[in-house]
């Protein structure tokens, strides 16, 4: 399992930060084999949206060298839609089997075309922005269609990467990641609901 974490100038860092913390447990505790994850960007630098700068080492790698891909938010996203390289870049995601984002990471997802014919959600303010993307917009915290996985506004990336985990190990696993976190307020899943 190779995971691209996606960063850009002027993204939401919880929305990347709480999705990490919780998915690289994965790899930290071997629950599944060869975990590894990469921070990608097209710049060599980024700013978040706070003031916060990060050196990226993964610049504008082959994203369809990866299994996951996730995209965070922020109000950046709104213009970074229309942003034919950024955009084109993350179109080399085609054959990623899991694309995730959270908040208005949604609109870059439906950007690229993942989103094209499916249901997905985003940060409620982006419910109109997210609409022309896709089937069909749902207000919900996470929403999974296939191996799209989308999530709400920011604090939402905490239970999207739990969610991811528990789909891709169990519910146990899951439950044991929240522990580890400290984080009360994720609940597993129905069988008929992964």
């Amino acid at each position: 399992m190779k995971m691209a974490f996606i960063a850009f100038e002027g993204m939401t860092s919880l929305d990347l930060i709480g999705f990490t913390e919780a998915v690289t447990w994965m790899g930290i505790l071997q629950a599944k084999e060869k975990v590894s994850w990469d921070f990608c960007s097209i710049q060599e630098e980024i700013t978040d949206d706070r003031g916060l700068s990060l050196r990226i080492k993964h610049v504008r790698p082959d994203l369809a060298g990866y299994d996951l891909i996730f995209i965070p938010g922020g109000m950046s996203t709104r213009q970074l839609r229309h942003d034919p390289e950024f955009v084109s870049w993350i179109r080399t995601a085609h054959s990623a089997r899991y694309k995730v984002s959270v908040c208005t990471g949604a609109l870059l997802l439906g950007a690229a075309g993942f989103l094209t014919g499916r249901r997905a959600t985003t940060n409620r303010s982006a419910y109109e922005l997210l609409a022309p993307y896709c089937r069909e917009v749902v207000q919900e915290r996470v929403v999974r269609d296939g191996g799209i996985f989308t999530g709400g506004g920011v604090s939402t990336s905490i239970d999207l990467g739990l969610f991811l985990v528990e789909t891709l190990t169990s519910p146990e696993f899951a439950l044991q990641v929240q522990d580890k976190m400290d984080y009360p307020y994720y609940r597993p899943l129905r069988e008929k609901d992964r």
